[in-house]
């Protein structure tokens, strides 16, 4: 075999199968990477949209809750109103507030929710509903009872002004009637006349004998008579005041004296108080002794006789200084 360094005629082998390899696997890498980015802004497209409709559907929610917070608030509102008119009423609808607020509650308590769904939110506005169907009754019931409460007021004040009437008359006459119930009473008073005051000796054996000498006075014996032609048939009282001859009321508690009240005098003191039974236009006799604790004085005896707080007759008795040495 011989060599030589010619070069040869016949071309070196070549390695085309290997490049042709390489190419198809980097367009593989190429397609799949493609790929991949395709799905990834595919996916990401994907996640936008139901981002963008969760958003929507929670603003729309969100907005469905709003509404219905808004509803419920105008319902509070109309129920608010009607809080004074319910106190004013005396509670006649206490009922129908039990209620409205146990509806109420049952509506905060789905409101307070950050998400509602489609039934929470359907149940809030059933509820809702049925609150605005309860109010409407309550106004109603309201505006029913209000009516009655303002015809029984208007009707009250008319009995209150017939009331007033009635009692201003009555007050009136009462006044009349107290006036002349007066008058009569005034007019009733008692006449007294023939008063006579006698000084009486008593002597042994029952005997009686009038004197004048003060030292053998043993009781003065007052006597008068009265009348009156419109007093009634009854009892009354006459009550007699003796003034002693030194100025003073001659007044014995122990025998029956005491004060009374006369109505042009004031208090004052008397001596005996006399009943008396009186008979419609008739005359009455009276007569009464008077013996006191002590010795008769010589001087003037004075006697005022007093009924129905006026002094009706007076009379005067002396009493005289007796025998040489008196």
């Amino acid at each position: 075999m011989s060599t030589s360094n010619y070069p040869s005629a016949t071309p070196p082998p070549s390695n085309p199968p290997r490049r042709d390899s390489k190419n198809l696997i980097i367009g593989l890498l190429a397609v799949g990477i493609l790929g991949t980015w395709g799905y990834f802004l595919w996916d990401k497209n994907k996640n936008d949209q139901e981002m963008t409709q969760l958003q929507t559907q929670y603003v729309a929610v969100d907005s469905a809750k709003n509404e219905l917070q808004k509803s419920f608030d105008a319902s509070l509102s109309r129920l608010d109103s009607l809080t004074g008119y319910n106190n004013e009423l005396e509670g006649k609808l206490t009922d129908r507030n039990s209620e409205i607020t146990k509806l109420k509650g049952q509506i905060n308590g789905i409101l307070r929710k950050q998400k509602l769904t489609a039934a929470e939110k359907r149940k809030a506005e059933e509820l809702i509903a049925e609150l605005n169907e309860k109010i409407g009754s309550l106004e109603q019931e309201v505006a029913r009872l209000t009516q009655e409460n303002q015809t029984l007021t208007t009707e009250k004040a008319a009995v209150t002004v017939e009331r007033d009437t009635y009692k201003a008359q009555k007050d009136t006459l009462e006044t009349v009637k107290a006036g002349l119930e007066n008058k009569v009473n005034i007019a009733s008073t008692l006449n007294a006349y023939g008063i006579a005051i006698t000084p009486i000796n008593e002597r042994s054996g029952g005997k009686e004998k009038v004197t004048t000498k003060a030292k053998k006075v043993d009781k003065l014996v007052i006597s008068f008579d009265v009348d009156n032609r419109i007093a009634e048939t009854g009892s009354t009282e006459i009550y007699v005041s003796i003034i002693g001859p030194d100025g003073k009321p001659v007044s014995v508690e122990a025998l029956g004296s005491g004060t009374f009240t006369t109505r042009e005098e004031g208090e004052k003191a008397y001596t005996a108080r006399i009943p008396v039974e009186i008979e419609a236009g008739k005359k009455k006799h009276v007569e009464f002794a008077w013996k006191q604790n002590e010795d008769f004085k010589r001087g003037n005896y004075k006697i005022a006789i007093y009924h129905n707080g006026f002094k009706i007759g007076e009379g005067v008795r002396e009493l005289r200084k007796g025998g040489l040495f008196g």
